[in-house]
């Protein structure tokens, strides 16, 4: 059997794009904060006081994995839980002010890795990968499998 083009693999390409942007993150974001926390961060900015199961749903993390993320942000500071009123069952997230801070610091630096990152693109060719992305991203959210199901 010969070797496989890996070039024409999606999920190799998607790799090595996922590598690169972890190397620009860290060089250029922070070696702190993860860019899932900053999704968090940034979903709850725009969304204050959601539950834990939403803002994973709205940053596209499963459920242990944003049990991991949140409690990592919580033992720094950078959110607060406090009970639902509505409901005592559920807890809700909210930026602490040094959460809030690390967001607007990091958002800004975000911009800046995102011209490094899609540098070689043109801005049709910046569309359209971001439209493609898209595309396949919403189609393989008929992937998963739902958690009752599991």
């Amino acid at each position: 059997m010969q070797a496989v083009d890996l070039s024409t693999h999606p999920g190799h390409l998607a790799r090595r794009l996922q590598q690169a942007h972890h190397l620009l993150w860290n060089a250029m974001v922070s070696q702190e904060t993860t860019s899932p926390q900053f999704a968090v961060l940034n979903a709850l900015t725009a969304e204050p006081g959601l539950d834990q199961r939403t803002v994973g749903e709205r940053v596209g993390l499963d459920r242990s994995t944003i049990a991991e993320v949140v409690s990592r942000l919580l033992r720094r500071g950078l959110l607060d839980k406090v009970r639902d009123p509505q409901d005592g069952r559920r807890s809700l997230l909210r930026l602490t002010e040094e959460g809030a801070d690390t967001h607007r610091k990091l958002a800004l630096r975000t911009v800046r890795m995102n011209q490094v990152f899609l540098g070689p693109l043109s801005a049709d060719e910046r569309r359209t990968l971001f439209d493609l992305m898209h595309r396949v991203s919403d189609a393989a959210e008929t992937f998963r499998v739902p958690e009752e199901a599991r």
